[in-house]
């Protein structure tokens, strides 16, 4: 014996059919590739000047200076280097300084290169300009392109004593894309400690 038709099971069916067909001929427009938007602090500056460090500079007041106490695991060669952390960007300047005597000077700067040199195979450009501020410093600010570890490092010296060198690291994997913004952002805070870094006799 045969089930009465079922008007409501058809009704559905052709629904059905209906939804597949016309999402088949539809328009389908591809969201683009995007990242999160970030809501950037304003740029203000405080001072850094301990006592018994060899430097001064500003930086911005939402990074933190952190006393740097290991290098690759072993303790630093001196009291004197120090991180500027951006807790919100996961970025941090790692700043290294060195007293000139202990070491060569043309050492120091050729080890400066080398190592800007090593991201050679994943950078697309390498940019190096002369520093020279009103306060006499003097040294080289490097601009790396592409999905290197870090896009910005620089050195400063007098040539006689001091040496001292920093680089921007985020504890993220390198991408120039997704890190641009926020690279930008963080350079100019670079430049800024730069042009308003002072040596203390």
């Amino acid at each position: 014996m045969k089930k009465p038709f079922n008007t409501i099971t058809l009704f559905t069916t052709i629904v059905a059919l209906w939804a597949a067909a016309a999402s088949c001929n539809s328009n389908y427009t591809a969201k683009p590739v995007g990242y999160y938007k970030i809501n950037f602090p304003e740029k203000k500056y405080v001072l850094f000047d301990q006592p018994g460090y060899p430097y001064s500079f500003e930086y911005p007041v939402y990074g933190r200076i952190v006393k740097d106490t290991t290098f690759f695991d072993e303790a630093t060669e001196n009291p004197w280097w120090i991180n500027v952390d951006f807790p919100q960007f996961a970025g941090r300047i790692y700043v290294s300084y060195k007293e000139i005597g202990k070491y060569n000077f043309d050492t120091l700067i050729q080890q400066t290169f080398m190592l800007t040199g090593k991201h050679t195979s994943r950078a697309n450009s390498i940019e190096d300009t002369l520093i020279a501020t009103k306060n006499n410093i003097h040294g080289v600010f490097f601009t790396v392109g592409g999905d290197v570890a870090t896009n910005n490092q620089f050195f400063l010296t007098d040539s006689v004593k001091h040496f001292l060198r920093g680089a921007l690291y985020f504890d993220t994997t390198p991408n120039a894309d997704s890190l641009g913004i926020v690279n930008s952002f963080l350079l100019e805070d670079m430049k800024h400690l730069v042009n308003t870094f002072k040596w203390k006799k």
